[in-house]
């Protein structure tokens, strides 16, 4: 059985770069804001909010480079599961106020 996630699949990167040269460009692109020193928000915030939507999104792949990033950026481990966390809080969150609209959409239906 093949795993959907394993790390040697970074390599489909430059089969996916060849086969979309534009739209990976400008992929790499939008993520390498992530990145950015000279930003009003500082890299290593930078790197937490972007492990946080990783939670969220439930991408590995992000998970695995932003966490790297973030350490070498001088986030603690502490720093990386209060952000985890407060993604997850905050899905929580959200799956509790789709269950309140709901009710205002079973409030609503006809009949």
């Amino acid at each position: 059985m093949t795993h959907i996630h394993d790390t040697e699949d970074m390599k489909y990167l430059s089969e996916l770069r060849g086969a979309a040269p534009k739209e990976f460009k400008a992929w790499v692109g939008f993520d390498a804001i992530v990145g950015r020193e000279d930003g009003a928000i500082p890299h290593k915030q930078r790197e937490l909010i972007a492990i946080a939507c990783a939670t969220v999104t439930q991408c590995v792949y992000c998970l695995t480079a932003h966490t790297a990033a973030a350490k070498k950026a001088g986030a603690t481990r502490e720093e990386v599961a209060e952000a985890g966390l407060i993604a997850a809080a905050l899905r929580a969150g959200a799956g509790g106020t789709h269950a309140a609209l709901a009710l205002k959409m079973f409030d609503n239906a006809p009949e």
